[in-house]
């Protein structure tokens, strides 16, 4: 392999890595991401148990990837917000909020695409 092609392979090997710590630090240092964590978790295994349809899952890994992309994106706005500006700032708990609304808006509409999903078949087997 030429030393260009060796580089870049190893670049991009070593991109993943950081992608990767950044999701292990999210889920060991963000109780809400933890949280979600669960219910995508428990979304899956509900998938799996009513085995749901190819358009279901599709909707259902959607759902989780948004969420966590939310969640992602709040973190790091609030920690380059808490980097910015140590002591409150109207502004910054402004941005703040915006970012967490975002996740609020996210996992709201992934309860109701589960509630669509898995409601029905849970109430046949009560």
């Amino acid at each position: 392999m030429p030393p260009n092609n060796k580089k870049f392979t190893l670049g991009r090997i070593q991109s993943f890595k950081y992608a990767f710590k950044g999701l292990l630090h999210l889920i060991r240092e963000e109780p809400n991401a933890r949280i979600h964590f669960v219910a995508g978790i428990i979304a899956i295994t509900c998938g799996w148990y009513f085995d749901i349809d190819k358009s279901e899952w599709l909707a259902v890994i959607l759902c989780i990837g948004i969420v966590f992309t939310t969640e992602i994106v709040n973190t790091a706005v609030e920690n380059i917000c808490d980097y910015i500006s140590p002591t409150y700032h109207h502004k910054i708990k402004i941005i703040k909020d915006l970012a967490a609304a975002a996740v609020l808006i996210s996992a709201i509409m992934s309860v109701v695409v589960a509630s669509c999903i898995f409601l029905p078949r849970l109430l046949t087997i009560l």
